[in-house]
């Protein structure tokens, strides 16, 4: 079975909050990024992976939300 792709969008912390309460040891899905719109300063960082658990050895990106507005517009 494949993963579903997903990009949790921000709220101050509480997309860290579903993130860890739902998605973290959860392989039916592979959390893509996050966005930041929030918290300033935070896009461009990464989610660490000591927080995103096994299945994100990497940690998962932090994106500004325009940028990935953008991005998504430019690939479609």
């Amino acid at each position: 079975m494949s993963r579903k792709n997903v990009i949790i969008m921000g709220a101050a912390g509480r997309d860290f909050h579903n993130f860890n309460v739902f998605f973290r040891d959860n392989d039916e899905y592979n959390i893509v990024a996050f966005t930041a719109t929030q918290i300033p300063n935070i896009d461009g960082r990464v989610y660490p992976a000591q927080l995103a658990g096994k299945l994100y050895p990497k940690g998962i990106k932090i994106y500004k939300y325009r940028i990935l507005t953008a991005e998504f517009i430019l690939l479609s």
